[in-house]
């Protein structure tokens, strides 16, 4: 038996140095396009457009006017239709399931993919529109390939123990068990969609969703120690991102075992796991 998360995380910030750069296009306002329409043209969100142009939504369109696309991997919607039909990578996929308010763009910034990869791999063209709940094919990467399945089967055993209660940890007043087997740390019960905040300053080095883990977020310290906040529900910091002490990281989810608002921490250091009670904080 190996520690599966030792082997990950040691192997995983090796793997995830790289940054995919998302750089900017520029669209030509025509005569009777909206944001709206040129978002679904470009599939980002009304939103995505305005923060990118710096626009109110009182501010009203004009034919001539240059909009910045924050997406230079869609060249223009007809040679996105045209890649629809694409021979798809022989890479390995997993399923995605699409929650409310996701676009394309969106999605393949956070799989550090190309949309037109997206498009590629499902069959899509810029005609199509995402609804919550459908299922997308993404690449899944080399280190989480690696990753125990955990929703099926649990193997690891749980200890109560106490602990300094002025102790700081990622979510307030948490019950602590300590958690042993393929993955070791704590679990700290919260209360639903509660805030995570980072207990220790450092630089994000990745975020995403991983089968079995909800969705991570692993913070590395100036010393090395890598803080793993695992199970939460959703992740508002972004990759390469220097985060302080009591930044929100993201909030609360619900373990898959237990049914319980919470999250995972887990810390490692010089690839052994220590006891986040001990770990430095601040």
């Amino acid at each position: 038996m190996f520690d599966f998360l030792k082997k990950i995380f040691l192997s995983f910030f090796i793997a995830i140095s790289g940054v995919t750069v998302f750089a900017e296009s520029v669209h030509l306002v025509k005569k009777g396009e909206t944001l709206y329409s040129i978002g679904r043209k470009y599939q980002i969100t009304v939103s995505e457009l305005r923060a990118a142009n710096n626009l109110s939504e009182s501010d009203v369109l004009k034919a001539g006017q240059k909009l910045i696309i924050p997406n230079a991997d869609i060249e223009n919607a007809a040679t996105l239709s045209s890649n629809s039909t694409k021979t798809v990578s022989s890479e390995k996929t997993e399923s995605y399931v699409v929650q409310k308010g996701d676009t394309l763009y969106g999605i393949a910034k956070k799989y550090d993919i190309k949309v037109a990869e997206l498009y590629s791999l499902n069959g899509l063209n810029s005609n199509d529109v995402l609804k919550a709940g459908q299922k997308l094919k993404v690449p899944v990467s080399s280190s989480a390939e690696s990753l125990p399945d955990l929703t099926d089967l649990d193997p690891r055993k749980y200890t109560s123990k106490s602990t300094d209660p002025n102790l700081t940890w990622p979510v307030k007043n948490p019950a602590v068990t300590y958690v042993k087997g393929k993955v070791s740390g704590v679990q700290l019960t919260s209360a639903s969609k509660e805030n995570v905040v980072n207990i220790h300053s450092g630089t994000v080095m990745f975020t995403g969703s991983y089968r079995g883990f909800g969705e991570v977020v692993f913070v590395q310290s100036k010393t090395g120690l890598v803080y793993a906040y695992t199970g939460l529900s959703s992740i508002k910091v972004k990759k390469g991102a220097y985060v302080v002490y009591g930044d929100i990281l993201g909030k609360a989810g619900v373990d898959a075992m237990t049914k319980k608002s919470g999250i995972m921490l887990m810390v490692i250091q010089n690839g052994e796991y220590i006891d986040p009670a001990k770990a430095p904080r601040g």
